[in-house]
């Protein structure tokens, strides 16, 4: 059970609820501190101050002022008019997180909403109703309107869900649990969706994922090593406490670690005198792409227990401030940063695929074919490794850049924070394809050097990986192998990775 605060959320609890699937309380202090809000708007609605979004229109028409008996029908016609997100729906995963993330910033005491709001939200999490959010639509400022508006439907009763593994109309789930829809009151329809929920909730999923491929990909590289019997001493620590970078002192410990007891890495001299960039700057290029993680992860956690929404109420209603919380660029950036990090652990990755197939780079089997010429082995698999990264440099353009104005040019300048956490999410998919073609040709490596000699982490890691992939003795479908392979290291990881846990990275587990 996850006791959210507003304030005190992690990404361990939002693991823990969104992928585990614990059930969430509110605490009774924060429930106080809606109640307070709330009663700061009836006030103001009482004493027919002019505050936005309470009794005024939304954007342009801020200085529209709205009739006291008109105040609901604002806030109905607020959630339906907004409600424009197109495209494929966001995961699943990603909708349990936006409601999550809502309700926690909700629940700060800064909206003004009714408690019945939050306890809908706690309810949908707890049932396991999740709103259908399309994806597109968002420019990442005056919060993620559309996606949320969405979120926002299923409160109404109106819009779709995920509910019992299929997708059906939110009344049949409301039907089913015996819930019925809220009417929403003064101010309840913006506070809901004038926030940065969906970009942080893609932004959070983003980061568990690639968290966990950043570890994946040590274990695969060390894999590599063996099969191309590279060079151990350039992980000397000497090397990389010279320079100074954390991450990459750490990258270069685990690996050493990893190969601790092999007989198929080499000395200096022994073989060569160096390796290439892919494998001997392992630590570097790695350790800046967790640079980038360590990052994102820290701007994730402050999003997560933010007030985003507008405007805030302070001092029991004495102060109401009309701000721009919601406006998206801290997310924007980091998933932005993201993007050029993991394109970059599946860059450096499919250079290794190159090393291990390419003939004239090794004295293994020309493209790790069992039967050279007849059987072209790895050929091609190296192709979709070059295609998926060179898609993902397209994908890892800026979308933070951007800004397009919207609302007759009030809302001048925005984000784009959920079209640059989308593309992260897209560019970790390709990423992990990409670390499961390197996985696959480097087992064929390793088995051709002799699995006997491997450092026994690394062995234990081939025989889990053959299970999945067996050993190519003739020309197949690879297509398969590699979405079977991705799909194991996507959802099977929490043993294999616990080595890495122990060197103090913080990781979710």
């Amino acid at each position: 059970m996850v006791d959210l605060t507003g304030s005190t959320l992690t990404l361990e609890q939002i693991k823990r609820v969104c992928y585990q699937g614990e059930i969430v309380t509110i605490s009774p202090e924060s429930m106080r501190k809606v109640i307070d809000s709330r009663s700061a708007v009836e006030k103001i609605v009482a004493e027919k101050r002019t505050i936005y979004g309470i009794n005024t229109g939304f954007g342009k028409f801020s200085d529209v002022i709205i009739n006291e008996q008109d105040v609901n029908a604002l806030q109905l016609n607020l959630i339906r008019s907004h409600a424009c997100g197109v495209g494929e729906p966001f995961p699943e995963v990603v909708s349990r997180a936006m409601v999550l993330l809502r309700l926690n910033a909700l629940i700060k005491g800064f909206s003004g909403i009714r408690p019945i709001i939050v306890e809908r939200l706690s309810t949908l999490l707890n049932s396991h109703i999740h709103p259908v959010v399309p994806q597109q639509g968002s420019l990442g400022a005056s919060g993620d309107l559309a996606p949320l508006s969405h979120l926002a439907l299923v409160l109404l009763g109106e819009g779709k869900v995920y509910y019992n593994g299929k997708i059906c109309p939110t009344e049949e789930a409301y039907k089913q649990e015996g819930l019925e829809p809220v009417v929403l009151q003064a101010k309840e329809g913006l506070a809901l969706i004038n926030g940065t929920q969906a970009m942080t909730a893609m932004g959070v999923v983003n980061w568990i994922e690639a968290n966990d491929l950043a570890c994946q990909s040590e274990w695969i590289a060390a894999l590599t090593m063996e099969g191309l019997e590279g060079i151990i001493d350039a992980f000397h620590p000497a090397v990389h406490e010279a320079r100074g970078y954390q991450q990459q002192m750490d990258v270069a410990e685990r690996m050493r670690d990893l190969l601790n007891g092999s007989q198929l890495t080499t000395r200096q001299g022994e073989k060569r005198v160096q390796d290439a960039y892919s494998l001997r700057c392992i630590p570097q290029v790695h350790g800046a792409s967790w640079q980038a993680l360590d990052y994102v992860k820290e701007k994730l956690e402050i999003e997560m227990n933010a007030a985003t929404d507008n405007p805030l109420i302070f001092d029991g209603g004495e102060t109401v401030i009309s701000g721009g919380n919601f406006h998206g660029q801290p997310i924007a950036i980091a998933m932005d940063f993201m993007k050029i990090a993991m394109a970059e652990f599946a860059s450096i990755s499919e250079r290794r695929i190159e090393r291990l197939v390419n003939p004239q780079l090794n004295d293994l089997p020309p493209f790790l074919s069992p039967q050279p010429g007849l059987q072209s082995g790895a050929m091609i698999m190296q192709y979709s490794a070059a295609s998926l990264v060179s898609e993902n440099k397209t994908l890892a353009h800026p979308a933070s850049v951007d800004s397009i104005p919207s609302s007759a040019n009030q809302e001048d300048h925005v984000s784009m924070g959920t079209i640059a956490a989308r593309h992260a999410f897209s560019i970790i998919q390709n990423a992990r394809r990409v670390l499961a073609i390197e996985c696959i040709c480097a087992l064929q490596a390793v088995q051709y050097r002799g699995i006997e000699k491997m450092a026994p982490q690394t062995r234990s890691f081939y025989e889990d990986a053959r299970n999945i992939v067996p050993s190519i003795t003739e020309d197949r479908i690879f297509s398969e192998d590699i979405e079977r392979l991705a799909d194991w290291l996507k959802k099977n990881n929490d043993r294999l990775w616990t080595a890495i846990a122990k060197n103090e990275r913080n990781l979710v587990s």
